[in-house]
């Protein structure tokens, strides 16, 4: 038999949400051990701790950029909820690897933070070539990882990874500096045109801190093999699809994703976590929370 609450308990609860201070988002930043050496860590969580409360979520960004770009999800998220946005191994300021990884080599670098910290289960979001590697960690950790969400996809076909290899990016550098006005082009465009140029500015400077290793993100997202890995996910799948370089790429998962669901964001292009960071957030909510 259910019982219902006396008004004396009922006002007692209403009295003591009153009196309850306003939760707040701190963000903090630290480093942790993985197998490329020190992964530097972005996190967020509210003055509660975030260990009693939902599912905390693992962010992984576009190479060549880093965590930061989570910035305004995570203050965001972080009220409800512990949030962690790792730089990839090579990128903003973690160490890199030898040689080039691949996306299941960026995946494993992930998981060497799950075990860092001792999460028993999160939930995943994946940016653009940051997708492929939350993609790529929910299948080696299945039980683990309990929901994904994918932000633009970069799922090439024959002819388009044909053409990246052709000519990678970001342009590796040349004597006379010509590779800083190709990649200033670049990062525009996938930018957008109303992108701040402060943030384009940004973006450039995180290519070149990141030297040769700038291009090895992208290449191992251009050479992973979408069409066969996507498939065998058996979590519940998230897609969300804003006009950027990848909305016709984006497009592709509906025929590859078995638990698929996909958002498109059509008022918002390549500055979706700057733009519509908000908007990312609410249907993270909708779909995480359930």
């Amino acid at each position: 038999m259910t019982r219902t609450p006396s008004r004396t308990a009922a006002r007692t609860a209403r009295l003591s949400s009153r009196n309850s201070p306003p939760v707040t988002v701190h963000l903090r930043k630290m480093y942790v051990d993985c197998r490329y050496g020190q992964l530097h860590l972005h996190t967020a969580f509210p003055s509660s701790g975030g260990f009693d409360e939902r599912t905390p979520i693992v962010c992984v960004h576009p190479a060549p950029l880093s965590g930061r770009v989570f910035r305004d999800f995570l203050s965001d998220m972080g009220h409800d909820r512990s949030v962690y946005a790792p730089d990839l191994p090579g990128c903003g300021e973690s160490g890199a690897p030898d040689s080039p990884p691949s996306v299941a080599d960026y995946a494993a670098a992930v998981g060497d933070l799950l075990d860092t910290l001792r999460l028993r289960q999160v939930d995943l979001l994946g940016y653009q070539t940051g997708s492929l590697v939350a993609a790529e960690l929910a299948l080696a950790r299945p039980d683990q990882v309990r929901r994904v969400a994918l932000a633009g996809v970069p799922v090439f076909d024959a002819r388009e990874r044909e053409a990246f290899n052709s000519r990678p990016w970001p342009a590796r550098a040349r004597e006379d500096g010509s590779h800083l006005v190709e990649e200033w082009q670049r990062v525009r465009r996938s930018r957008g045109e109303h992108a701040p140029l402060a943030r384009l500015g940004e973006d450039l400077a995180s290519a070149l801190a990141g030297g040769d290793a700038a291009a090895w993100g992208p290449a191992a997202a251009a050479n992973y093999p979408a069409g066969e890995r996507l498939p065998l996910l058996r979590q519940p799948v998230l897609v969300l699809r804003a006009r950027d370089e990848f909305w016709d790429m984006t497009a592709r998962t509906d025929a590859l994703l078995r638990e698929g669901h996909r958002v498109d964001l059509d008022t918002h292009n390549g500055g979706l976590f700057d733009t519509g960071a908000a908007d990312v957030a609410r249907h993270a909510r909708d779909f995480l929370d359930r």
